[in-house]
């Protein structure tokens, strides 16, 4: 309850930023993340935003062009290499990690519960996973904690002027992930039950809705322009992932954030329910399980609800703060928080040996991504090398899926190879070969698929397979090369049938 005499504003009035120690922690967090970006090596999806960058575009058909472009931004600052892409990913995660720490501090957290919050949110499995690659998960987190931190700003001030920030934030992020759509959904959801429901009637509340569609326009109207490839996109993994994903919503959430965390984030929640000092806070409380249900409802990946999950951390932080009396009780959180840091790093981060990855590779299978492609390079160029000289200008490569072809444009042409094609997501919008590639084609296959070569092309014999070298039995291990006499037809003919969306 507040004490009495004391009023709303002064309530819910702000401790002070707990600024040097905070940043301390997102300076150890880079740290880390920069010492171990150049392990292993690319990320499948790193490979194909390089390329994507190259033909900027207002959207792509399974993404807007947010990471793209922010990928070849920092590639052209920083170097393309592995390294030098990652920067991007190791800021994005110093910004969660204040974002989550502010968190703290607008659910009345004092300097102690904002230095937890920080601490557990830099240690969290899939804050570091995502902060050590890029993929639109990695910008995703930190706008879904943007528009959370903005949204606790317009309940706790009650001002509803903050619906203007908390829209051009939403606009960001569709620019990056639609999936932010859930998030407003659940937020707004949120306060329509648990209120103050005079802030859904308010004017500003239009000027952030015009705000989010304005910033989001571009993409928009690319996607409408091409026929909405992302529902295509969203139906294939519904359709090929969609039971797997529910069946692992639970599990999932409490690996990739932290078994350990998981009191803390019960803690957030009852506090956000039942304690009047965060009462007005109630709308977030609800937020959570109706953001559950959409992606349970729709098939979505685990790592969807996620963020909300800790923004309930950082709401469970003041209250274990004042828990923390006595020195057995400030033993059990420093343990959990190392054996956490432990996991994360072995789970989330390039810390093992390559040939130890396998470990790791049933609950972050990302890291297994990240292996063998210069072995795969290899794979082909060996393969390339079967076609007959007085025949390669018309022959052509063609891949599976964007990971191989990315890995080649990268790879390649230190080899001796031509540019690839493939029919695999935005990859089939920048082909096909032209009809004149009338010679071979050196089609590579990920293991157990070869047999649908011969629907598009002819006299195809197998003259390879990928091995990483390490044993890794990532999505590539295994892959077949093909060598076939040519397509069965012409390229134009051809391509639209070879293209494929998931």
């Amino acid at each position: 309850m507040y004490d009495k005499g004391q009023t709303l504003s002064e309530a819910r009035a702000l401790h002070p930023f707990a600024t040097a120690p905070v940043v301390a922690v997102c300076a150890a967090a880079a740290g880390l993340l920069t010492a171990l970006s150049g392990r292993y090596g690319y990320h499948r999806d790193e490979l194909y935003f390089l390329v994507a960058g190259d033909h900027p575009d207002w959207g792509y058909v399974d993404q807007p062009p947010l990471t793209p472009l922010l990928t070849r931004a920092f590639s052209s600052v920083f170097g393309d290499g592995p390294a030098g892409l990652r920067v991007a990913g190791t800021l994005a995660c110093v910004v969660l990690v204040l974002l989550v720490a502010g968190v703290a501090r607008e659910l009345a957290g004092d300097r102690r519960a904002q230095v937890l919050a920080a601490v557990l949110a830099a240690t969290s499995t899939f804050v570091l996973a995502v902060g050590h690659i890029v993929t639109t998960a990695t910008y995703d987190l930190v706008a879904w904690l943007a528009i959370g931190w903005l949204f606790l700003r317009l309940l706790r001030t009650r001002d509803p002027r903050w619906w203007a920030p908390v829209g051009a934030a939403v606009g960001i992020g569709i620019q990056n992930k639609y999936l932010v759509a859930m998030l407003v959904a659940a937020l707004l959801g949120g306060l329509a039950v648990a209120g103050p429901r005079r802030l859904l009637r308010s004017g500003w509340l239009g000027v952030g809705v015009a705000l989010a569609v304005l910033i989001a326009w571009p993409n928009l109207w690319w996607q409408e322009q091409h026929g909405w490839p992302q529902l295509t996109v969203a139906g294939g993994i519904v359709a090929d992932d969609g039971t797997e994903n529910r069946l692992l919503f639970v599990p999932q959430q409490l690996l990739f954030l932290s078994p350990l965390y998981v009191p803390l984030c019960v803690a957030g929640w009852l506090r956000l329910w039942r304690d009047e000092r965060v009462g007005w806070a109630r709308a977030v409380a609800w937020a959570y399980p109706l953001l559950c249900l959409q992606v349970i409802g729709t098939g979505g990946k685990p790592y969807y609800a996620l963020p909300l999950l800790l923004v309930l951390l950082a709401a469970g932080c003041p209250p274990v703060v004042e828990w923390l009396v006595g020195r057995v009780r400030r033993g059990l959180l420093a343990g959990a928080v190392a054996v956490t840091a432990a996991m994360s790093l072995a789970v989330g981060l390039p810390v093992l040996p390559v040939s130890q990855v396998s470990w790791v590779n049933g609950i972050n299978p990302e890291q297994g991504e990240q292996v063998g492609w210069p072995e795969f390079a290899d794979a082909v160029a060996a393969g390339w090398a079967k076609v007959p000289p007085g025949e390669r200008a018309r022959s052509v490569i063609f891949t599976q899926n964007y990971g191989q072809a990315g890995a080649l444009v990268r790879y390649g042409p230190a080899r001796g190879l031509p540019a690839p094609y493939s029919g695999h997501m935005s990859f089939a919008d920048w082909g096909p070969p032209p009809d004149s590639a009338t010679g071979r084609v050196l089609v590579v296959r990920q293991r157990g698929t070869e047999g649908g070569a011969g629907e598009f092309f002819r006299g195809c014999e197998e003259v390879g397979r990928v091995d990483n070298g390490a044993g890794v039995a990532n999505e590539e291990q295994g892959a077949v090369v093909v060598l076939c006499a040519g397509t069965t037809g012409p390229w134009s003919t051809v391509w639209p049938r070879l293209r494929h969306f998931y």
